[in-house]
């Protein structure tokens, strides 16, 4: 583990085996990139992240993995964007993706295998989420792989609502001259589903359980009915696949989801998003998960190269 200076941060950076971690805990808790050294000594980034990224406005970069928090993707109130109603009725601003992946964060753990950082709320979170709770992150780094968990702790006296997850952005594809239809996806679901311009889920796709990462269905899609934890990637007929896992259990909860998306066809990553539940969770309920006052709840994924 070292400190590294770069345009103007001071990153940390981890190396495990054959990986190496590069990540900014005090900004988001954004993990930036992950690159892994092969047996030939060349160098394969899994995780990617721009050049010139913009650090002061960090929720727009397009990199690494940010947090989504406390709700995933849109949320509306009765069909306006960007608002939430909590049980008390209050409507509040809520901004695309929630408010940890621009937040500052402090450090609690930190060692040689990775960190723990909790959201420090801003004006922006305390508008939005005016609650009193803890959220943390910790995240675990090995040689061929990380896990990251969520705690949410509800300090206050009424249930604490989330529906949390991940933003990660893929390096695709990985091998030169390669393209998106080089590489399939496995995904175990058994219902797609999409976000009207309203909020409410509708129909998506019609999918195989084994598609190719250039089918453009793919985009913007909602999967659940998970038949397995486990979302699998990779070159055809190629070793180095990426397995995503959502939860700990083999079979996740019933509206868990994994979401995928990129930004256009020839953009140099691909996103594979492990959530709680669909976006606009607070809205259409479905995915919602309510912390009990004293209680601490748990979400964790893992992410892995074989």
């Amino acid at each position: 583990m070292e400190k590294v200076p770069y345009q103007g941060q001071t990153l940390t950076r981890w190396r495990v085996g054959n990986s190496t971690f590069l990540a900014l805990p005090e900004k988001g808790a954004r993990l930036m990139n992950w690159n892994l050294t092969l047996g030939d000594g060349s160098v394969r980034d899994v995780l990617y992240w721009p050049e010139n990224a913009d650090f002061a406005d960090i929720a727009k970069v397009r990199g690494g993995n940010p947090i989504l928090f406390p709700f995933n993707g849109r949320c509306f109130d009765q069909g306006e964007i960007f608002f939430w109603r909590a049980a008390d009725g209050v409507r509040r601003p809520i901004p695309l993706h929630g408010i940890a992946r621009q937040a500052e964060f402090k450090i609690t753990h930190l060692d040689a295998r990775g960190f723990s950082a909790q959201l420090v709320p801003g004006a922006e979170a305390q508008a939005a989420y005016p609650f009193d709770y803890e959220f943390s992150i910790t995240y675990r780094f090995e040689p061929f792989g990380l896990t990251c968990e969520f705690a949410l702790t509800n300090l206050g006296r009424e249930p604490l609502p989330w529906s949390a997850g991940h933003h990660f952005y893929f390096t695709l594809p990985w091998s030169e001259g390669l393209t998106r239809s080089d590489y399939l996806i496995r995904i175990p679901a058994t219902k797609r589903l999409k976000q009207d311009p309203t909020g409410a889920l509708i129909a998506g796709p019609a999918l195989q359980p084994e598609e190719s990462m250039s089918n453009k269905a793919l985009i913007d899609t909602f999967h659940t009915g998970l038949r397995s934890n486990e979302v699998i990637f990779g070159e055809k007929g190629r070793p180095g696949d990426i397995t995503v896992r959502l939860g700990g259990e083999k079979i996740p909860p019933p509206d868990a989801t994994f979401v995928t998306w990129s930004l256009a066809d020839d953009s140099p990553f691909f996103c594979v998003e492990p959530w709680m539940g669909p976006a606009n969770a607070a809205g259409h309920k479905v995915g919602l998960h309510l912390v009990p006052p004293g209680q601490t709840q748990k979400f964790s994924v893992s992410v892995g190269v074989r």
